[in-house]
């Protein structure tokens, strides 16, 4: 299988004063292309430095991050920006809409700051809204929009730029139950249309759908596992292979 993510021997230190805190201590993994993985662990794990990591909103104090086999871990803010606008879609539990700005606007956005022609542009936003079942809210604002409908709005602008990995943060955290439940079966079939998602989440009902848990604790991993969702996902691909 394609590697898509690889972190060898990931160290974050902060130092506040004259103390230093080791937020990860050292955390190796390997995520491949189409895999479909959920991180979680308590507060004060290590969880959300490690996703500002992968995500490349910051950088390892030291070990080696690899994404689509280019070296990221020492790249500069600069360079990190061209390789999250390029490799990777962020879906946030706050959805981060502009809010006088329609689906359609919200969804081109990062095409905007790649430099994209406005004609191919507003094509690849239509097919990423048609993918997650907007195609008649295109010029809806978000304040005229459902909580389910701006988190798949948000899901489409993380589609658009057909990234490497989906990275979704809580992405249900503001939703009911009833329309989480949607957005994680969306979650499902972005996965089987071969899409890579890795999820961050404290709820072990969300992070089932999972077909791999990776636990953190203090700064370590504390189990890698394959879920039955991901071992019945093995056995089909077999089976078709």
């Amino acid at each position: 299988m394609e590697e898509i993510i690889k972190t060898s021997d990931i160290v974050k230190l902060y130092v506040m004063g004259n103390e230093e805190l080791y937020a990860l201590k050292g955390v190796s993994m390997t995520i491949h292309k189409n895999e479909y993985v959920a991180i979680m662990g308590p507060s004060g794990s290590g969880k959300s430095t490690f996703m500002n990591i992968i995500g490349c909103l910051d950088t390892p104090t030291s070990g080696l991050y690899e994404l689509n086999g280019q070296n990221v871990s020492d790249m500069d803010d600069n360079e990190l920006a061209a390789v999250r606008n390029k490799e990777i879609g962020f879906v946030f539990q706050t959805f981060n809409l502009l809010p006088r700005s329609n689906a359609l606007h919200n969804v081109e956005l990062p095409l905007i700051y790649s430099g994209m022609p406005k004609k191919i542009r507003l094509e690849l936003a239509e097919e990423a809204l048609n993918k997650v079942g907007l195609q008649d809210r295109m010029m809806h604002k978000p304040n005229e929009l459902s909580g389910g409908q701006r988190q798949r709005v948000a899901i489409a602008r993380a589609l658009v730029n057909k990234p490497s990995i989906i990275l979704a943060d809580e992405p249900t955290g503001n939703l009911d139950s009833k329309t989480g439940d949607e957005i994680m079966e969306l979650f499902d079939n972005l996965q089987t249309q071969g899409n890579t998602i890795i999820l961050v989440t404290h709820e072990d009902f969300i992070a089932e759908h999972a077909h791999r848990i990776i636990r953190l604790r203090d700064g370590l991993i504390e189990s890698d596992q394959i879920t039955q969702k991901g071992l019945k996902y093995q056995s089909i691909k077999t089976i078709t292979a």
